[in-house]
């Protein structure tokens, strides 16, 4: 569901600066844009930091040579130098929001989608197999204790929440406190405010 949220938000983001870049769409609130830019820039970080940090170590102890994982983290390597390329171009759109300020960042993340879906459908086909066979629960449980360690539950929790399947949903609220789940349903209330600021 990370994944999936990433690959949308990326996306969408690129597609609402190509648009303001070709003149076809106006923003209204470019410090709310800078300011999702930036959160989704950190969530990436987090995302992939805890992925080397934890879940790459985790993977080699318990699968040792059923996977490579050499090229995902070269991909990983590639991604913060455009993040951070990213939060310097969003400062200056924020600043002086228009066409000229929003075709190189339009750009910038458009490269940063093109990368980010490659290196997802790689991870998946290369490694999600390896961790059902070889992971246990209880290191798989440590990864998940990581993650949230690292993100922005009221960022991430919503924008996960938004592309999660019926099944998916209830199968997260199952598993977790009443009162975690009341207070996402409280954030995805206020993100979609949020959204509507940034996307329209």
């Amino acid at each position: 569901m990370a994944h999936r949220a990433m690959i949308a938000d990326v996306g969408r983001m690129a597609a609402l600066l190509g648009g303001i870049a070709q003149g076809t769409h106006t923003c209204s609130h470019p410090k709310d844009v800078d300011r999702y830019i930036r959160l989704l820039c950190d969530s990436i970080h987090h995302h992939h930091t805890v992925e080397d940090e934890v879940l790459w170590p985790i993977v080699t102890a318990s699968a040792g040579n059923f996977v490579d994982l050499s090229e995902l983290i070269d991909d990983h390597a590639a991604l913060d130098p455009r993040l951070d390329r990213i939060r310097v171009l969003s400062t200056a759109f924020r600043t002086a929001p228009g066409q000229p300020t929003a075709a190189p960042l339009a750009a910038a993340l458009a490269d940063l989608y093109q990368l980010v879906r490659e290196h997802i459908a790689d991870e998946e086909r290369a490694v999600f197999a390896v961790i059902r066979e070889h992971v246990s629960v209880a290191d798989w449980a440590v990864v998940e204790k990581a993650a949230q360690r690292a993100g922005k539950m009221s960022f991430d929790g919503p924008r996960v929440m938004k592309v999660a399947t019926p099944e998916e949903f209830a199968n997260a609220a199952a598993g977790a406190n009443p009162l975690l789940i009341a207070f996402v349903k409280l954030m995805m209330r206020r993100h979609n405010r949020f959204e509507r600021r940034v996307f329209g």
